[in-house]
């Protein structure tokens, strides 16, 4: 593919569209001798004449005004689809997120977006693991690792861990003295793949945390994702830790937060997007909206 000398035609296309040299300079922000000499190039190039200059009036010749309408168009079909590249499409909104975060804090939520800003349309990808920071995966996401360079990173929250269990065993120890009671029902812990300890992490932390240590004795269930050790608590399996997200206001009817300390994880998440993207209203809107949800 041979193409024309694009900055030529830039030039080209705004003294056609603007009918003056001076004018196509001011709007390129270049002087007059750089358009006349970049429209000269052009002429060159295609070997024919596209303006008639007659003293102090400028037309397009048959050649130019050909040209002309060919060139504008490719010029607003390129800026058309460079800008959803780097923007995305207006309205909406990829957001890639944790599939617990996702389910248990932002679905919930969703209704009082759509109302707070109906012109965003976002859609949902779920993740198991970190988000890979890509355009082929979503616009935006929220990570715990956002990358180094060429993207904005706005706090969201630290994570903390809380002990909360169903109503029907919290009924069983409420009068009972804490923690000794917990360690007479299973405790419920979330053990991810990678792991190398046959140890329960999350309830150890907890314990050292309060200035105890977790005794030998006691049953331990594990699970490979917070969500199911959550469920399992809410059908009084057990004990867990879950995040402070899955115990909001919509979910105190399933759980019963234990009245003792609860355990920073360490983890703070973000809302992170492209840079190139940071006067997108809607990556704006989004990002004021969920920081607010998080106070």
């Amino acid at each position: 593919m041979k193409l024309p000398p694009l900055r030529a035609v830039q030039c080209f296309e705004a003294v056609a569209r603007l009918g003056s040299f001076s004018k196509a300079a001011d709007d390129l922000h270049v002087t007059q001798s750089a358009v006349s000499h970049q429209v000269k190039l052009l002429e060159e190039y295609l070997g024919d004449t596209l303006f008639n200059r007659q003293g102090r009036f400028l037309s397009l010749t048959d050649v130019g005004e050909r040209y002309f309408s060919e060139v504008s168009q490719s010029l607003v079909n390129l800026s058309r689809v460079s800008e959803e590249i780097r923007e995305g499409k207006s309205g909406q909104i990829r957001l890639a997120l944790y599939s617990s975060l996702a389910v248990k804090w932002l679905i919930p939520r969703l209704d009082d977006l759509r109302q707070t800003y109906p012109e965003i349309d976002v859609v949902l990808t779920m993740v198991a693991d970190e988000p890979e920071c890509s355009d082929t995966v979503a616009d935006c996401f929220i990570t715990v690792t956002p990358p180094d360079k060429n993207y904005v990173s706005e706090f969201l929250y630290s994570e903390r861990l809380y002990p909360v269990c169903g109503k029907k065993l919290w009924y069983e120890i409420k009068d009972k003295p804490l923690p000794e009671a917990l360690w007479q029902h299973p405790l419920l812990s979330v053990k991810y793949s990678s792991s190398a300890t046959n140890q329960p992490e999350d309830w150890t932390k907890w314990c050292e945390r309060g200035g105890f240590e977790l005794p030998e004795h006691v049953n331990i269930s594990y699970f490979s994702h917070v969500l199911l050790a959550a469920e399992a608590a809410r059908y009084d399996q057990g004990i867990s830790l879950v995040n402070d997200y899955l115990i909001t206001e919509q979910e105190q009817h399933n759980f019963v937060r234990i009245p003792l300390h609860e355990l920073p994880t360490g983890d703070d998440f973000y809302f992170v997007y492209k840079a190139s993207r940071a006067r997108q209203k809607e990556l704006i809107k989004l990002g004021r909206w969920l920081k607010q949800q998080c106070l």
